[in-house]
């Protein structure tokens, strides 16, 4: 039996009416240059919502109360050296205005229509936004 490798990280998805706010990762060893959504790792002993919570003011500097956000998405992935469980979270409202809190690791923040996604996003991300975000989904990928 092998020792597992496995991180959590939540992916926070903002929308507004048929936008998705997007940022463009920098200077972070993976996969700069492409388009994402507000996520991070999560900490140890630290629970779903609010580790959403925590990276959605960290980097948007934007306040969630946990009633105004929801899982919608479980994703288990695997790359070279890890594995991952991903959860993606639907914000339904916050409070304070949408603002780049992490210019070092992402060059910009900006809302797209979901019919015209960039081309340059993190793959999964984008099979993420694909889905019909009604009800709870789950994928695995890289296997």
């Amino acid at each position: 039996m092998r020792t597992p490798i496995l991180y959590g990280s939540v992916h926070v998805l903002f929308y507004r009416n048929e936008e998705v706010l997007l940022l463009k990762r920098q200077n972070t060893g993976f996969q700069d240059g492409n388009w994402s959504v507000v996520a991070g790792r999560m900490d140890g002993g630290e629970e779903v919502i609010a580790a959403a919570i925590r990276e959605a003011e960290e980097e948007a500097g934007v306040v969630i109360k946990p009633t105004d956000i929801e899982i919608i998405g479980v994703m288990h992935r695997k790359n070279t050296t890890s594995e991952w469980v991903d959860f993606f979270l639907n914000v339904h409202s916050w409070q304070g205005e949408i603002t780049n809190k992490e210019p070092e690791k992402c060059e910009q923040l900006k809302w797209f229509h979901l019919k015209e996604l960039p081309d340059n996003m993190v793959t999964y991300i984008r099979l993420a936004l694909e889905k019909k975000q009604q009800g709870l989904w789950f994928e695995s990928i890289g296997w």
